[in-house]
């Protein structure tokens, strides 16, 4: 096959413990999947059917820096859990993820009843820790996210209102699922803005941590 102009390089995860690296695939997200998230978005806490949304494969970044983005003065931080599936569509490991979104601009699309790919679909908006491998079905794990050193997500992975083993069958009612797949599961409540040169540490028990400059 001959291309007309060269190919944008695959995007490949870092996986702790070997040089060999993870093809990204697609990153998916889970919306409001704690319920104390969902009450400080003004949300009514419950067992609503999960919904979802994408990133493109290259917002994912692990150099560590996140660059503020435009069109934008109010960028949150949402720390998650971050599964990624592997052959056969088993799951290969974990990761701590950044879900960074502008939150003004979602605003707005809620507002207007527009899609949020403005918010939650750009350049850099998905940085994660090297992938985790274990194979379990992750049901525990404390979950936090401190910002220039002071605590502001707090949480535990039992506390999703859908759990790795359920998000990942009812993801794929709606799309075709393949190895290379992640899913950023939801955060917990304590979101909020992030700033030029804070610094962000997040942690999730038995998975890792993540630390994050905004630049």
């Amino acid at each position: 096959m001959t291309l007309v102009f060269p190919g944008a390089e695959p995007v490949t995860l870092a996986v702790a413990g070997t040089a060999a690296r993870f093809p990204l695939h697609r990153i998916y997200c889970v919306g409001r999947n704690y319920h104390d998230h969902v009450v400080e978005m003004g949300g009514v806490a419950g067992r609503e059917p999960p919904f979802f949304f994408s990133k493109p494969n290259d917002a994912a970044v692990q150099d560590g820096r996140f660059p503020y983005p435009g069109r934008t003065r109010d960028v949150h931080h949402e720390v998650e859990l971050v599964v990624a599936l592997g052959p056969s569509l088993s799951i290969f490991g974990y990761a701590v993820g950044i879900d960074f979104t502008r939150r003004d601009l979602q605003a707005e699309a809620k507002k207007l009843g527009r899609a949020w790919d403005t918010a939650k679909a750009f350049d850099f908006s998905a940085p994660m820790s090297a992938l985790a491998p274990r194979s379990d079905v992750l049901k525990q794990g404390a979950i936090t996210l401190d910002v220039n050193g002071m605590r502001r997500q707090a949480g535990d992975v039992a506390h999703m209102i859908w759990g790795v083993d359920e998000i990942i069958p009812s993801l794929g009612e709606y799309f075709i699922l393949k190895p290379g797949d992640v899913i950023f599961t939801g955060t917990p409540a304590g979101v909020g803005p992030v700033q030029k040169g804070d610094f962000l540490h997040g942690e999730i028990e038995g998975v890792g941590t993540l630390d994050v400059t905004v630049a």
